[in-house]
């Protein structure tokens, strides 16, 4: 059997049926190819047995971290379940595959502070390309976004009159944040900017366009790579900085200023409500102020 016809039948499959974003298309392939490499000639995969899965998952899974491993496992067990379901094997042997088990570890996310501090590191730049990324940060750190998203926002998904941001998010779904008027000024601020610097005849439909690329936006390697640069200015350590470092940020925050759970969920786009519990687990000072004002206690012992 030509497994890898069938790999490319199921990354079809993942991308029209669910939606799948081009980097969760590229994940899975890259974690099927991998388990591919990993079965010697003597598996014959498409009636391999449960046991024999295992070994192979196992030999793969030593070289990466838990959560890596985990990642790999569920590509696995998404494609021998599309292999089953399409009849192409009689047996799914992977039906039983566990990850393996791995840490939760709490959200790191950045003090007001900092994020201010980050903030005024790009907009030190006298150039387009800190204006931009100045204009980023705010809308990230505004709205929560992904970084998928926040490079992919086009013109017109800003609603001024209604304070909202139409953001397509994972398996291509649409949500709508509100975002503030301090937010929806840095943007129309940039805009200005914007016009300026895209040349005649390249009318971008990104709000945040590449200068590089023709009709291309802002690449979420090249945010990345700025977001350590301007961290190393900003006195702020580039290990504790990412894209989603922003994200968390915005969560905590709201959290932390007595935002319901359900309405954070809905505002970061997540499926599953318990992805955002984790944040629930992060102390707040304000519920430290709280237990101090109501305990009877508190002022002897906290």
């Amino acid at each position: 059997m030509n497994f890898g016809s069938q790999i490319d039948a199921f990354l079809c499959m993942i991308a029209a049926e669910r939606g799948a974003a081009q980097n969760t298309i590229e994940n899975y392939q890259r974690d099927l190819e991998q388990f591919l490499s990993c079965c010697s000639e003597s598996n014959n995969i498409d009636e391999m047995t449960a046991d024999e899965l295992k070994s192979v998952v196992v030999k793969l899974c030593e070289s990466y971290a838990p959560k890596s491993a985990a990642r790999k496992i569920s590509a696995i067990k998404e494609f021998f379940k599309f292999l089953y379901s399409e009849k192409i094997i009689k047996e799914n042997p992977a039906f039983y595959l566990k990850a393996p088990k791995q840490e939760k570890s709490l959200p790191k996310f950045l003090s007001e502070n900092e994020l201010e501090r980050l903030i005024a590191a790009a907009e030190s730049k006298q150039s387009f390309s800190g204006k931009r990324m100045a204009t980023m940060l705010i809308v990230m750190s505004a709205c929560g976004l992904r970084v998928s998203e926040l490079v992919t926002m086009t013109e017109n998904c800003v609603n001024p009159l209604k304070k909202e941001v139409l953001i397509r998010g994972k398996g291509n779904k649409e949500r709508l944040i509100p975002i503030s008027d301090a937010a929806i000024k840095a943007i129309k601020d940039y805009e200005l900017v914007r016009d300026r610097y895209i040349k005649p005849g390249r009318r971008s439909i990104w709000l945040f366009p590449s200068l590089k690329a023709c009709c291309a936006h802002v690449t979420r390697g090249a945010f990345f790579d700025y977001l350590k640069k301007l961290a190393i200015l900003a006195g702020i350590s580039p290990q504790k900085i990412s894209p989603h470092v922003l994200r968390h940020t915005f969560a905590t925050r709201l959290l932390n200023h007595d935002a319901d759970l359900r309405s954070v969920q809905k505002m970061l786009g997540h499926e599953d409500i318990s992805t955002t519990e984790i944040y629930t687990h992060i102390t707040s000072e304000k519920m430290i102020e709280k237990v101090k004002q109501i305990h009877p206690l508190a002022k002897k012992y906290i």
